[in-house]
């Protein structure tokens, strides 16, 4: 279906609130289409892939699990020339948690000929796959310990593997960085006793406390049965509190958890800003490393080119990858 006509017969029909994203879709609303007819969004919405810059190798459709098809795939981006094993940085699209396009908008896709490899992920989601928590952090994971698993594979480093995400992919990189070794939710979809920790991690406007979601008009309701919360716990949020919980990241933080960059907008109306900075003052209580970056004027999403380069310069610090001075030397 084109995506034009999906939208417009959504409006007429769901009278749902949409906010399009880079990272996707995310709708809002007091009545959702039929999962057939949002998963057609899978299949034929968004734009194409990125080009692929020269000298770097794609490899798509890498099934992360056996037999998962489209939904627990990853494309993964790799040099064709490099000194040694690579760091790689793992984009894990938004969109509700109910569909997304992980194909079209790889963000570390253009690191590739900086020092990195790169990969996007896709997961099963509540509209398209009718897929209930915890199954996407378990295909998050399961990506993770495949990459790991296959690192000497692909050249990729096994102790720098980063993760950075938007919105709904923003908690599930910060649950990636926080609950390394919590063994409910690792899932059983592959590569058993391989780590799935992460190294270091990005999260763009992402919840971190289901239990505090306080927005303004026209955000996140966290009790509408058909909204994205209700969608992903399989009810409103006040019947499915001890699932939210073990779903929030900031209940698994620890000392051990990697080096955090936290960037929120504070016009924010769909995650409200209290979510980074309750997640932040939680790593910084538990003596991590975390930076905050509130944007001013910025709602959500938040992506821009300078934005983007600021989170590069993150992962440089962290993998200490030496980026060449602009004047070539």
């Amino acid at each position: 279906m084109n995506a034009l006509v999906f939208l417009t017969r959504l409006c007429s029909t769901s009278r749902a609130v949409l906010l399009v994203a880079a990272s996707g879709l995310l709708l809002i609303g007091d009545r959702l289409p039929a999962v057939d007819a949002v998963g057609a969004v899978k299949s034929s919405a968004g734009p194409p892939p990125p080009p692929v810059p020269a000298g770097v190798k794609a490899i798509r459709d890498i099934a992360y699990v056996k037999g998962g098809g489209p939904s627990q795939s990853l494309d993964l981006f790799v040099p064709e020339k490099a000194d040694g094993p690579l760091p790689i940085v793992v984009w894990i699209p938004g969109g509700a948690w109910m569909h997304i396009n992980w194909r079209s908008d790889c963000r570390s896709l253009a690191w590739t000929t900086r020092g990195y490899a790169a990969a996007s992920i896709s997961y099963r989601t509540t509209a398209e796959d009718n897929a209930l928590w915890p199954a996407q952090i378990h295909d998050c994971k399961a990506a993770i310990r495949f990459l790991r698993a296959n690192a000497k594979k692909y050249n990729l480093d096994p102790n720098r593997i980063g993760v950075w995400g938007e919105s709904a992919g923003g908690h599930l990189v910060s649950l990636l960085a926080t609950s390394g070794g919590v063994q409910a939710l690792e899932g059983d979809l592959g590569n058993e006793g391989v780590s799935s920790r992460v190294q270091a991690v990005c999260v763009w406007c992402g919840p971190s406390n289901f239990m505090t979601i306080d927005t303004p008009p026209g955000g996140l309701k966290v009790d509408e049965p058909l909204g994205p919360v209700g969608r992903l716990f399989g009810g409103p949020m006040h019947q499915r509190e001890a699932l939210a919980k073990r779903a929030s990241p900031i209940n698994y933080v620890t000392p051990n958890a990697p080096p955090f960059l936290i960037m929120h907008g504070e016009g924010d109306a769909t995650i409200p800003i209290s979510q980074g900075r309750e997640l932040f003052e939680a790593l910084t209580k538990a003596q991590t490393s975390v930076k905050f970056e509130p944007l001013k004027g910025t709602g959500h999403p938040i992506d821009r080119p300078d934005r983007r380069a600021r989170v590069l310069d993150f992962f440089d610090e962290v993998f200490k990858v030496k980026q060449p001075e602009p004047n070539g030397k």
